[in-house]
């Protein structure tokens, strides 16, 4: 489809860039911010699962310490996660660094959500599909549930996105997202500071 194959990543790339100018200051003193609140690195950066299974660097800003246990194991998420940090997740302001993910070609700003490397063996030949697409900052997942909904539910509509992919379906889901930051739903599942792994 010429949309999905060109036109797509042309204003993916157009909208990020934009977005990155314009919000600069903002992010700076986002930076600034988490900077004082956390200490070091401010940017959080792990590897996630792109287009076709390709690897890349997936960056958010940091909402999390890194307190560990008397092993060396890092405490749950809910142990780790501070108020500062919460407040990002939930107006999103976490997501920001992923515009230059999206201007440098490794994701867009709609499709689904990247997820980690462990995962792949675990899915469905059904659930891989969602690989078809580049992942998204928010996606049709994000605005019907977030973090509220199953792995399944999620998994359904990120396949349901890949095969009704349009330029309108694009607009609707970018102005859906706008109104679910500003109602902050769906931020976690009800006993996790986001949600559980995925298992299988």
């Amino acid at each position: 489809m010429l949309y999905r194959r060109y036109l797509k990543s042309a204003i993916d790339r157009a909208l990020a860039g934009l977005g990155l100018f314009l919000l600069a200051p903002a992010i700076m003193a986002l930076g600034v911010a988490i900077r004082i609140r956390m200490g070091t690195p401010v940017i959080f950066r792990q590897t996630r699962i792109g287009l076709n299974d390709r690897p890349f660097f997936f960056f958010k800003f940091r909402s999390m310490t890194d307190e560990r246990d008397r092993d060396g194991n890092l405490l749950p998420d809910e142990k780790r996660l501070t108020r500062f940090g919460a407040l990002l997740r939930s107006t999103s302001l976490d997501e920001l660094p992923q515009l230059w993910n999206v201007l440098i070609g490794d994701m867009s700003l709609i499709g689904p959500r990247p997820l980690l490397p462990e995962y792949l063996p675990r899915y469905s030949a059904a659930q891989r599909r969602r690989h078809e697409v580049k992942p998204g900052i928010t996606g049709l997942a994000q605005v019907t549930g977030r973090n509220s909904l199953s792995w399944d539910e999620k998994f359904r509509l990120d396949v349901e996105y890949v095969d009704k992919c349009s330029p309108l379906l694009d607009a609707t889901l970018l102005w859906r997202t706008m109104y679910s930051v500003v109602r902050r739903e769906g931020i976690s599942r009800e006993g996790h500071a986001t949600s559980p792994p995925f298992r299988g």
